[in-house]
């Protein structure tokens, strides 16, 4: 791949500013903000001709959202625009690399997004876990408040407008949307089932967008340079650029920028530099820990959105954990789901306690005194707990148990997979 095509967009060095406003419209800054401010009916179509997807998890078209938005009729007399930095996931850090180094990329984003949907409330809501990133976004916010580019927001509104910094509960489940609204509300941070979405009913009971900071980034560069542009970034038939969290078992990890698209055999063996030295390639956990594991067989995928959901796992938030041959997947999935446990709300039985025995049981496998029974019963709360709880934690430490089951079952002592769970 063509050294040009890496870091090109959210990572180019020009933009890597910081909490320094002057820079970064010196670098190109605010020319997305002022053709939103100019033209502000015609954003959303904008994001939809440029195939922009949540940058989060599941890459849901972000002009559904903000049409969602756009079109919701406020109760109390308010829009929120919320950008969701809550980023607690083991092998996730591209956002919080965002805050620290170009937070005004991420604000101008959604200060267009206010001005698409009539929202009078911007909210950066940050992991408190981030001290850098919330120094840089607090420093970057009194900045933008003085500047006539925020009149001009205000004065398109009619009223002013309310751009604010919020720590998260510090909680991986924080990052929910529906936990977000209840945080925000004064709440414990609990999800709920949708309907109604944040969208219709959110903050204050008032139409709430809530979009990823990688997301939030990459509308400034559309409104600037347009739809066809951000298309032409991607690979095949992707659109746009991805944050690659790359970890593990690499000779250099890192944060990558690289069209959306770009194979997982490129990301690992060419910009990752391969496997540490004399380490054999064995699997990768994509998205953060949460999906189906791919193999060997899978380096050919090109890592968008699409193609890695036909391989039966997700892209989620990019991040990339690679193992080697020689690394134990059972004691991996053993973390993670651990992980899960830990960071259960309690609010639904099924998952504080599914989550729980699910941990303990893989526990016992790495320990090397798993029974048959402790197998059967691995197997029977893998069919037993998807689904069972508002949120999706319970059903990630469930795939990924189920995965690693089903593609290493002589890890767990079984001779061939389990046929259904």
């Amino acid at each position: 791949m063509a050294e040009n095509k890496v870091n090109q967009v959210l990572l180019n060095p020009k933009r890597l500013v910081g909490a320094d406003l002057g820079a970064w419209l010196e670098a190109g800054g605010g020319r997305g903000l002022q053709v939103a401010l100019d033209n502000p009916a015609t954003i959303v179509a904008t994001l939809e001709a440029a195939g922009l997807g949540g940058m989060g998890g599941a890459g849901f078209p972000t002009w559904r959202k903000w049409e969602a938005a756009v079109n919701a009729k406020s109760k109390n007399g308010g829009k929120y625009v919320v950008c969701n930095a809550n980023e607690d996931e083991p092998g996730t850090f591209k956002d919080r690399f965002l805050l620290e180094h170009t937070p005004h990329q991420v604000i101008e984003g959604t200060l267009i997004a206010a001005v698409a949907c009539r929202a009078n409330h911007v909210v950066m809501y940050i992991n408190p876990h981030q001290k850098e990133s919330i120094a840089a976004v607090g420093a970057a916010i009194g900045q933008w408040r003085q500047h006539e580019l925020f009149a001009q927001i205000e004065t398109y509104l009619g009223e002013p407008l309310s751009l604010k910094l919020v720590e998260t509960s510090g909680r991986y489940i924080g990052g929910e949307e529906t936990a977000v609204v209840s945080w925000l509300n004064g709440g414990f941070p609990f999800p709920h089932r949708k309907p109604p979405y944040p969208a219709e009913s959110g903050v204050n009971d008032d139409p709430t967008l809530i979009n990823n900071t990688e997301t939030f980034a990459n509308v400034p560069n559309i409104l600037a340079n347009g739809a066809e542009w951000y298309r032409g970034l991607g690979e095949g038939g992707a659109a746009g650029t991805k944050l690659y969290s790359l970890s593990g078992d690499v000779l250099k990890p890192g944060l990558y920028e690289l069209p959306m698209g770009t194979t997982l055999k490129e990301l690992i063996f060419e910009h990752g530099g391969g496997m540490l030295e004399g380490r054999a390639f064995k699997a990768v956990f994509t998205g953060g820990p949460s999906n189906t594991l791919l193999t060997a067989k899978d380096l050919d995928v090109p890592l968008d959105f699409i193609s890695v959901r036909e391989r039966h796992s997700s892209l989620g938030t990019g991040a990339m954990i690679v193992i080697s041959e020689g690394t134990s997947v059972v004691r991996k999935v053993c973390e993670y789901v651990e992980f899960f446990a830990t960071n259960s709300c309690g609010q639904c039985p099924p998952c504080k306690g599914g989550t729980f025995q699910l941990s303990r049981l893989l526990h016992r496998v790495d320990s090397g005194v798993a029974t048959d029974d402790d197998l059967h019963a691995l197997q029977n709360l893998c069919r037993l707990l998807p689904h069972s709880g508002r949120c999706g934690l319970i059903d990630g430490a469930v795939t990924v148990t189920q995965s690693s089951m089903r593609t290493f079952p002589q890890e767990y002592g079984l001779s061939e997979a389990p046929q259904s769970f």
